[in-house]
């Protein structure tokens, strides 16, 4: 399948890199508060049903073993990310550059807060001061979003907030072998169907992508990390909602040279993996919310549906 444009923009390069994450927060003792046990075990990585686009290197599927490990049940919250920022005075990058990507209909503030359009995606809006505690723009805030996912997260700031927790990103295939929930080869983490018994089980888009979202899975943006049925382990929203950034650079051809045992990634690169799709992804644009389904983005980048959950090792 051809490659199209992930539905999170990447961020403009700097002229000036930000200081490494563990500068703004000293490393916590080990956390597992709100963290489930995934236990050990196989499983056939990858796409098995030719569905990925063919730049984003989700074949061949391989065997992979990995050790118990644990997961959060859900991603990072709004409330437990302004708990981070009220301890550290953690300022995200979103913040410091006083810019930040936001979807179109999202969009909450004055014409002159649009800077532009993102290229090649102008259902982006480049938005002043839009960040987690403004997703939508200035005119927003997360008043009434405590249990949603945060965003406007960088992969820096995901990996400050894992410092400080005393957690860490999880690994693009402790990530993916969590998603399934179990089951072996399945589309999506509860099977093969989209909308078994035609009910969603995931918050993605439906209607005439980027202009109408007919809503028909109750939400147009983030959902409650809580909204739907957890999968077989557990964990809540593994498809859809927002894009999660995991440990591993991206390369589209690592698959073919991934070792069986725990495989954490490239040894370096440009782009970190993303996995789960968001609220805006839709089978005629972005048909990532599959569980084998990879993306990536450079680890400066923040967006209106980028957030993260954290894993630690099972001991």
């Amino acid at each position: 399948m051809k490659a199209k444009p992930c539905c999170a923009p990447a961020a403009t390069p700097r002229e000036t890199p930000v200081a490494p994450a563990t500068s703004y927060a000293a490393k916590a003792s080990r956390s597992t508060r709100g963290q489930l046990l995934i236990p050990a075990g196989s499983f056939a990585m990858g796409d098995a049903f030719g569905e990925g686009y063919d730049t984003d290197g989700e074949t061949p599927v391989h065997e992979v073993r990995l050790d118990s490990f644990r997961m959060d049940a859900t991603t990072v919250t709004n409330a437990g990310f302004a708990a981070f920022c009220k301890d550290t005075g953690y300022v995200t990058e979103a913040e410091e550059l006083g810019v930040s990507a936001v979807f179109h209909l999202a969009f909450r503030g004055g014409r002159g807060d649009v800077l532009h359009e993102v290229a090649e995606a102008p259902w982006w809006w480049a938005v002043k001061g839009a960040s987690w505690r403004h997703p939508g723009g200035p005119a927003s805030s997360i008043q009434d979003r405590q249990n949603h996912p945060v965003v406007h997260v960088t992969w820096h700031d995901a990996q400050a907030y894992c410092a400080w927790a005393g957690k860490r990103l999880p690994t693009e295939a402790e990530w993916e072998f969590a998603a399934r929930g179990g089951l072996q080869g399945s589309r999506f983490p509860w099977g093969d169907e989209l909308t078994p018994r035609d009910r969603w089980r995931c918050n993605i888009w439906q209607g005439d992508f980027p202009r109408t979202n007919t809503a028909d899975d109750g939400h147009v943006t983030t959902a409650p990390v809580k909204t739907y049925r957890p999968n077989g382990h557990g964990l809540w929203q593994m498809a859809g909602n927002v894009w999660e950034w995991c440990a591993d650079w991206f390369h589209a051809d690592y698959y073919a040279d991934s070792p069986v045992a725990a495989p954490r990634g490239p040894e370096a690169g440009t782009t970190r993996v993303m996995r789960g799709g968001s609220y805006l992804c839709h089978d005629s644009y972005c048909h990532r919310y599959r569980v084998a389904a990879r993306s990536s983005n450079t680890p400066d980048s923040a967006s209106g549906n980028i957030g993260f959950r954290c894993a630690n090792d099972a001991d």
